[in-house]
């Protein structure tokens, strides 16, 4: 019998001290020493509390590793319940990934990575490096995303000969279109610009493609190793249902099948959400023709007066308005409503917010009554976790505060 192999933290600085990573990321990819855990370098606490849950003393169980096809990387999240899980991620499903984003965009390029690669958006880019043989950059991220230190690792990038990409939050991209300037010249030049990490505004997109960035949205997760699902459409490994094997809904449970996909998790080798070659993401969506829209979690959906509202919809409808930066809508108990929809909303500009009517007057015709806002609150920034999620737990603790 083999020996059982072990897993170990692999520390990621931030920023371009990244890139120090990528030989033990190529060995890993080859199958070549221990798995290997991602962990933020400069977040030592957080960095002991995921290796004491997801590496402690015990090396990879039988069900967690295959000698034909090893385990690479464990990514460690959170899920919708705050515990850490360990995401089991055969270096065949990293490349998998890789090489059908590589087709998807046309072909493999030079990868400019602006976002932390202990989370699995960023190490994907250095990922889809190492696969394509070409060297990526990186943006100096050490005291946060700056548009001029994005110009600046993007002019290193693009003087090399070939399809150049890269890969941001919503966020990110916000602001490299706000500041202008080098930044934005510099966002212009890239063949493709993955988006994804968090649901985009469409009025973000929009901005984006008038100022002519080759933005393409993603959806996916750890579970999957990364986005599988671009511009709507699953990339051409990628399997999408909505509902079940014994039922096709036009709305409903997101399920995703596929080689990308993640053997299971640490410690968890029975977990439903694993099963029959399909991923129960606990995400809901809908067909809109031959692309997928998510609606968002399915933990996350408000019941109010008996009526399910999709927080995502209402987002959307909000961050299309006139004066609407950015939105999060959240359920907040009721007693008269059982949950009451309460949005936060980051106005462009704070001096003059947007008319609270005028928004809830939005909503309510282009979804429901039931969607719209009973309050709507101004703030100047959402919280974020990851890798430019809004943190609705912290949101939800600020708004009770308030």
């Amino acid at each position: 019998m083999p020996k059982a192999r072990d897993l170990q933290p692999l520390p990621v600085p931030p920023g371009t001290g990244a890139l120090t990573v990528l030989p033990a990321l190529a060995r890993a990819l080859d199958g070549d020493g221990p798995a290997l855990l991602p962990v933020a370098a400069d977040q030592a606490e957080e960095a002991r509390r995921l290796a004491d849950a997801l590496i402690g003393d015990a090396p990879l169980a039988a069900a967690e590793d295959a000698a034909d096809d090893p385990t690479a990387l464990v990514i460690a999240t959170s899920g919708s319940t705050g515990d850490p899980k360990g995401v089991l991620l055969p270096a065949s499903a990293l490349r998998a990934s890789a090489e059908a984003t590589h087709r998807r965009l046309g072909g493999p390029g030079y990868w400019l990575l602006a976002m932390p690669a202990h989370h699995v958006a960023g190490i994907q880019v250095l990922v889809r490096a190492v696969l394509a043989g070409t060297h990526p950059h990186a943006a100096d991220t050490s005291d946060g995303f700056r548009p001029d230190r994005f110009a600046t690792a993007a002019r290193q990038l693009l003087g090399a000969d070939g399809p150049h990409y890269t890969a941001l939050v919503p966020t990110q991209l916000s602001r490299l279109l706000n500041a202008g300037g080098d930044g934005l010249d510099a966002l212009r030049k890239f063949d493709a610009v993955l988006l994804g990490g968090a649901a985009t505004p469409p009025a973000l997109l929009r901005q984006a493609q008038d100022c002519g960035v080759r933005v393409t949205t993603t959806y996916g997760m750890s579970e999957t190793s990364g986005g599988c699902v671009y511009g709507g459409q699953p990339l051409d490994i990628a399997k999408v249902r909505i509902g079940g094997a014994t039922e096709s809904v036009q709305t409903g449970p997101i399920q995703l099948a596929g080689p990308m996909l993640a053997r299971g998790y640490r410690h968890q080798p029975e977990s439903a959400v694993f099963a029959d070659g399909w991923f129960r993401t606990g995400d809901v969506g809908c067909w809109r023709g031959d692309r997928l829209e998510v609606l968002g979690r399915t933990d996350d959906m408000i019941i109010t007066g008996g009526v399910n509202v999709a927080p995502l919809a209402v987002e959307r409808v909000l961050t299309e308005q006139v004066g609407v930066r950015e939105a999060c809508v959240l359920g907040v108990p009721d007693s008269e409503w059982g949950q009451a929809v309460v949005a936060a909303v980051v106005p462009t500009d704070p001096a003059e917010p947007p008319s609270s009517d005028a928004l809830r007057i939005a909503v309510r015709e282009r979804l429901s009554a039931a969607a719209a806002p009973k309050r709507i609150v101004f703030i100047s920034e959402l919280p974020l976790r990851g890798p430019g999620k809004p943190d609705r737990r912290a949101l939800a603790a600020r708004l009770a505060r308030r």
